[in-house]
């Protein structure tokens, strides 16, 4: 087990670990079945609510984040805690990086801000850079 005693404690030394997801509520953030909640690391997707809410493709990013790993036993590199104090991590779905899968196909985009912490998006914007 792993003690933290901030919120921004960096957990990207953790081994990769299975869990399995309890459900997703929306494109970004799931939660595992030991009630866990973890912010998929470097991407954004649709909000279902709020000022800037797309409610219908945030559904839609939902549903189909689901559909792939509801209630399946997926990879978890955790990476931090963000400021509401979930787990801030990479998810892998036999060995398919879910962040990057969820970017490829149009459902999420880079997240910017945090990009650095997950080497595929921070190698992509780099190269944008270009």
């Amino acid at each position: 087990m792993i003690f933290c005693f901030s919120i921004s404690c960096n957990l990207s030394y953790a081994k990769s670990e299975k869990i399995i997801i309890e459900n997703c509520y929306d494109g970004d953030t799931c939660t595992t079945i030991n009630k866990e909640k973890i912010r998929l690391a470097c991407i954004d997707t649709p909000e279902i609510r709020g000022k800037r809410a797309d409610p219908e493709k945030a559904r839609y990013v939902r549903d189909y984040l689901n559909s792939l790993i509801k209630g399946k036993e997926i990879t978890i590199k955790r990476i931090t805690y963000d400021k509401y104090g979930r787990t801030v991590a990479e998810l892998y779905q036999n060995k398919k990086n879910l962040q990057r899968h969820l970017y490829e196909i149009g459902l999420a985009k880079v997240y910017k801000k945090y990009a650095y912490q997950c080497d595929w998006s921070k190698k992509l914007l780099e190269h944008n850079k270009q």
